[in-house]
């Protein structure tokens, strides 16, 4: 399988994360992740240091597999699993630099750490920080080591796992909807179509505040590779390409996807090709998009497998592609199938 352009080499393997019900998947070999949980799918991440996969859940579950690949076959054990106080939804989740930790937040107001490994008392991550309201998004900045949470309380905070209190907290315009933090630099996405980028190498600093180029809700938001810029999705199925720092013969755009005729369908997730610095957008339509954001074409379309597509992510070595199929109500509560 390949994206169908020299410059940018598909994974080799494609993981399918499936809810429980009948498993679909976008190529007749990718593999289905067994025991995903029993609700919708919210992050999927991988470790930068090894074949590591975790994912957060609606279920309030937080979830590890150890993934193999050897002669073109694929393989995804599960490893272990924790779950958040009252199984409240788990809404995002982020792994440390050396892979040995997972930061998950969610409807609990809590920010939890886990220490891949040990199984905490009564299955429940401790407890590393906390919001006054559900908390959307949380991310590991590898320069300070701090992990940066944002809620739905319109704050940003910053923690130092070993101190009970924030080291900085800072006031947003609105909720978070979805923030991504690369070397030195994090984007920050808010309702009210806000934009704000921040310059994390030392002290957290405000570098722009915008609003966003698409017409409707933002719904992701993923910074590129050598920083500088980042690549925005929204509900109406359209993704906008913005710089931050200027870059000889590039300029900001826009452009249509997940579209259907006159059907219109979210963008839940972009993730980036650390390697190729390609990127995949993924969408309520079912289908998995693979782009080339400085040649401005799409190089890959796969197949809609009728199911929403929530989230994403390309592994470390470049090799492998885990994408999580389960509802994500773009369609109300008339189209859920409790699991």
């Amino acid at each position: 399988m390949s994206f169908g352009a020299p410059v940018a080499p598909a994974p080799s393997q494609l993981v399918g994360s499936c809810t429980s019900g009948t498993a679909v998947s976008l190529a007749p070999n990718d593999h289905c992740v067994p025991q995903a949980g029993n609700d919708g799918i919210s992050s999927l991440r991988w470790s930068s240091t090894a074949n590591h996969l975790i994912s957060s859940n609606w279920d309030g579950g937080v979830r590890c597999w150890e993934v193999q690949e050897q002669g073109g076959q694929i393989r995804a054990m599960p490893k272990a699993q924790v779950n958040h106080q009252n199984n409240a939804p788990v809404l995002d989740s982020c792994f440390s630099p050396d892979g040995q930790t997972v930061f998950s937040v969610g409807a609990d107001k809590a920010v939890r750490m886990w220490q891949l490994g040990q199984t905490p008392p009564n299955n429940l991550p401790q407890q590393i920080g906390s919001h006054d309201q559900p908390i959307k998004s949380v991310a590991f900045i590898p320069s300070t080591n701090m992990i940066v949470s944002g809620g739905y309380d319109r704050l940003l905070k910053f923690w130092d796992a070993r101190q009970p209190n924030p080291t900085l907290q800072l006031q947003l315009p609105e909720r978070v909807y979805d923030l991504d933090v690369r070397d030195s630099l994090m984007v920050v996405a808010c309702a009210g179509r806000h934009i704000l980028t921040y310059n994390v190498q030392g002290q957290p600093q405000e570098h722009q505040r915008k609003e966003s180029p698409l017409k409707f809700q933002t719904r992701c938001v993923a910074a590129f590779p050598d920083t500088t810029g980042y690549a925005v999705g929204s509900i109406e199925g359209r993704v906008g390409i913005q710089y931050v720092t200027k870059v000889p013969g590039k300029e900001s755009f826009a452009f249509k996807c997940h579209r259907d005729g006159n059907d219109v369908y979210s963008v839940n997730n972009i993730c980036f090709h650390k390697g190729y610095g390609t990127f995949a957008t993924v969408g309520a339509d079912g289908i998995v998009n693979f782009w080339d954001k400085d040649n401005k074409q799409r190089l890959k379309g796969f197949p809609a497998i009728h199911r929403t597509i929530t989230c994403a992510d390309f592994n470390a070595q470049g090799n492998m592609f885990a994408y999580s199929s389960s509802y994500d109500w773009s369609k109300g509560s008339s189209q859920h199938t409790p699991g």
